[in-house]
């Protein structure tokens, strides 16, 4: 299984997370490591070179912080330049990349808590994934489980290598995305009377 990673951090020098995981794909042979911000610092992505990689794989990965809901400008012009119609898809139909597998992994800053109905962020962060899974659907790509990773900034090292190693078992195909990075277990929601009884005694 070849695979071509994405890598749509603007710049890796400020980041710790994304790095370490770019890093880990790096020391995978059959991982094709494309960092936007280095091939193309002027931000022109080359259609036709992108392509081509595109072409050589079986799997391609979108590793990108999460800005606004969204993929950072740099990976959302890739997206608008290399997923040309007549390549990518036609009338009604999709194009050089059908059957091909599509994955996001992903950064917030902030927890997972905040991806419900009611807090910070209103909706579950599926639901943020929504355009990305309709560019797998529109293109014949086989949509696959994301890794979302929240709140990064709490990560520890031992965690940062913990999910380092997991990141190269899913780049290879020898693991399935582990939810307790996107998923952590939410708290019994207390009650007050039981809270206020039990500290009393």
């Amino acid at each position: 299984m070849n695979t071509a990673l994405i890598v749509g951090h603007p710049d890796l020098t400020a980041s710790r997370v994304s790095a370490a995981l770019t890093a880990t794909a790096a020391r995978i042979p059959s991982v094709d490591v494309r960092l936007l911000a280095d091939l193309y610092p002027g931000g022109a992505p080359d259609a036709r070179a992108e392509q081509a990689a595109l072409s050589l794989v079986d799997d391609v990965v979108l590793l990108y912080p999460t800005y606004w809901y969204s993929v950072p400008g740099a990976l959302k012009n890739w997206l608008d330049t290399v997923m040309m119609r007549g390549w990518a898809y036609g009338t009604g139909a999709p194009g050089a990349l059908a059957g091909k597998a599509l994955r996001v992994v992903t950064t917030t800053g902030g927890d997972a808590r905040g991806y419900r109905p009611g807090e910070l962020h209103s909706y579950e962060y599926d639901a943020v994934l929504a355009p990305l899974r309709a560019t797998a659907h529109r293109l014949g790509m086989r949509w696959r489980t994301p890794l979302v990773v929240h709140g990064v900034r709490d990560i520890d090292d031992q965690a940062l290598a913990e999910l380092s190693r997991h990141f190269g078992d899913l780049l290879q195909g020898l693991a399935e995305p582990d939810m307790r990075w996107g998923n952590p277990p939410l708290a019994e929601p207390v009650d007050a009377a039981e809270f206020v009884e039990a500290v009393g005694r």
